[in-house]
């Protein structure tokens, strides 16, 4: 789906969610008119895309149940729409599952990053049993495949199912420190009856956060940016936390930056080679020149 059909279909969603909000009785041709669809593009958005919703049809009409009226605010209705347009970013959208994050409670427990998605397919479950015990409060343990084989983990409190470029994580904390683990990795999960107690600024750090790597221990990475590609990094930030601390007089940059971990820096410094350089910390550009040339030696 290409990004103008989303932006039209996430709008034409979106405005039919504030109509049946506001308690309108909706005509499926008026609707039709008003958008400029056909009738079988509306009756898809009603039947089909807002099955989760408790709908009502009387006489012709479309109309929310009273009980739930003005119950969403602008927020909720940009996210529903958009969870419908884009359905496959979740790994089950079942109508059981969109009845859940018509929950205002179940809403804190995701966060997404990005727009492209990894097939959880098979993990549904898993991803189900994170979100109750996000809600809830409730510890969890379980396995974690790394390379050197399965570890343990027991009494971890989760606090949000992370999307962070297509790839899903636990945001959560363990042994006093935050962790960021793959779902795809996480085997035998078990949700513990002892409950934790929610820290607000966990939170806040985890969604403030650009990138998966949660740590309050950041690493300041200074850059110099050559002018040919100086306009890329005014325009929008292309490195995590990146702040320009210097124009200089050639039309290039000195940008910096603090990371829990380089590699939120390096690959954006190899895509822009040689346009990027690293001033600081001293030694981290000679290891990532030693780092090319390996690669370009095993390549020969």
């Amino acid at each position: 789906m290409s990004k103008n059909i989303h932006d039209t279909l996430v709008y034409r969603l979106a405005q039919i969610l504030v109509k049946l909000n506001q308690g309108e009785r909706l005509d499926p041709k008026a609707l039709a008119d008003e958008f400029a669809v056909n009738m079988r593009t509306i009756q898809r958005d009603l039947n089909e895309r807002f099955a989760y919703l408790p709908i009502e049809k009387t006489d012709g009409k479309y109309h929310l149940n009273p009980t739930y009226l003005g119950k969403l605010n602008t927020k909720d209705i940009d996210r529903f729409a958009s969870l419908a347009g884009i359905s496959g970013l979740f790994p089950s959208l079942a109508d059981d599952f969109l009845r859940d994050i018509f929950d205002s409670r179940l809403q804190s427990a995701l966060l997404v990053k990005g727009h492209h998605y990894e097939n959880l397919a098979g993990k549904e479950e898993l991803f189900r049993e994170l979100e109750r015990a996000i809600v809830a409060r409730r510890q969890v343990s379980f396995e974690y495949e790394k390379q050197e084989g399965l570890k343990f983990f027991s009494s971890v409190s989760p606090y949000k199912l992370v999307n962070h470029k297509g790839i899903w994580y636990l945001a959560a904390y363990d042994s006093d420190k935050l962790k960021s683990f793959s779902l795809t990795k996480i085997k035998h999960l078990t949700t513990l009856t002892e409950h934790f107690v929610w820290d607000e600024a966990l939170d806040n750090q985890i969604a403030e956060e650009d990138g998966i790597w949660l740590t309050e221990q950041k690493q300041e990475i200074v850059i110099q940016v050559r002018a040919e590609v100086a306009d890329y990094f005014k325009r929008r930030r292309l490195i995590a936390h990146q702040v320009i601390e210097k124009e200089l007089s050639d039309g290039g940059l000195i940008i910096s930056t603090k990371v829990g971990h380089i590699n939120q820096v390096l690959p954006i410094v190899r895509y822009w080679i040689p346009h990027l350089r690293i001033i600081s910390p001293d030694g981290l550009q000679a290891e990532l020149e030693k780092g090319l040339a390996n690669y370009l030696g095993m390549t020969d």
